[in-house]
């Protein structure tokens, strides 16, 4: 699932290193112990160097033992760790390396964003996964879009847009023992499908709130920071986008970015979303709420 921007560097990846669809579709289905998810995390941020890692490296980089790294090939079908290095290999395009220039931390940080959001484009050759989810929300009425605590940002934001095209959305950030009665009261009213965002670091009472939402009937999706990530087992349906971590708090250029192609996805859903923008233009035109 390459794909190229037409200056001869592949989208998914740096060339030289593993695609990233590559990696996430080794850990599609398995469920992944806590310390299996943190090499599988470390693994996708180190898509240039995996391929050549020893397993001594890689538990180092991830902050686990070594053992636990043959314990995670094991986990992902391999005989042990130097089988699944092969094969990190075999599926790895030859080509130059990343680029390799100094940079200072800030400059480190925007660069591993853009290598996120080329990860994003790779995943999304398969539009599938998208345009399920678009369809999903733009049939539930109400749609409630759930996000706490680092992700009530992201929820906030795709509520205040999907509320332009849809009739009738529901923001819930704010947890606490009312959420589960609000959950309740959007399948109530009608409310087939739950949208969540769920950034780290995720929220138990978040978990609890999926749980809940799936045992009423909604079907969950659920924008996360990897496919690995706690709240794959408790979603229906998870888009996964990579969150940086250089930085002393978490960015979220991928994430915000897959959100918004969700939004493009459920307008493509929603005969009337063309309508309704058009209705809000001149609406706002009319009070002069905007400047330009």
């Amino acid at each position: 699932m390459t794909d190229t921007d037409g200056t001869g560097v592949g989208a998914g990846a740096p060339q030289g290193a593993v695609e990233p669809a590559r990696l996430h579709q080794l850990f599609e289905g398995r469920r992944l112990t806590p310390t299996q998810r943190r090499i599988a995390h470390c693994l996708v941020r180190q898509t240039a160097a995996a391929p050549f890692l020893s397993s001594v490296e890689l538990a180092q980089l991830a902050g686990v033992s070594q053992p636990s790294v043959t314990r995670f090939a094991v986990a992902l079908g391999f005989d042990g760790y130097p089988a699944l290095r092969r094969h990190l290999r075999d599926v790895a395009p030859a080509g130059p390396t990343v680029d390799a220039r100094p940079a200072n931390p800030y400059q480190q940080a925007v660069r591993a964003e853009i290598h996120h959001l080329l990860q994003l484009a790779s995943l999304l050759a398969d539009a599938g996964p998208v345009e399920r989810a678009g369809r999903l929300l733009a049939a539930s009425r109400p749609l409630p879009v759930l996000g706490l605590r680092a992700s009530a940002a992201q929820a906030r934001g795709f509520a205040y847009f999907a509320a332009k095209v849809h009739p009738d959305v529901r923001l819930l950030d704010e947890g606490g023992s009312r959420l589960a009665d609000r959950i309740d009261m959007a399948k109530n009213a009608g409310a087939s499908a739950l949208m969540c965002f769920a950034l780290p670091r995720h929220p138990a009472e978040l978990l609890a709130a999926l749980d809940h939402a799936r045992a009423t009937g909604l079907t969950v999706v659920t924008i996360a920071d990897g496919t690995f990530a706690p709240v794959a087992a408790h979603s229906d349906l998870l888009l996964p986008a990579a969150v940086g971590t250089d930085l002393v708090f978490d960015t979220v250029s991928a994430p915000m970015l897959l959100g918004q192609v969700l939004l493009e996805a459920m307008c493509d859903a929603l005969p009337d979303a063309q309508a309704r923008l058009e209705e809000f233009d001149t609406r706002a035109a009319a009070r002069g709420l905007f400047v330009d």
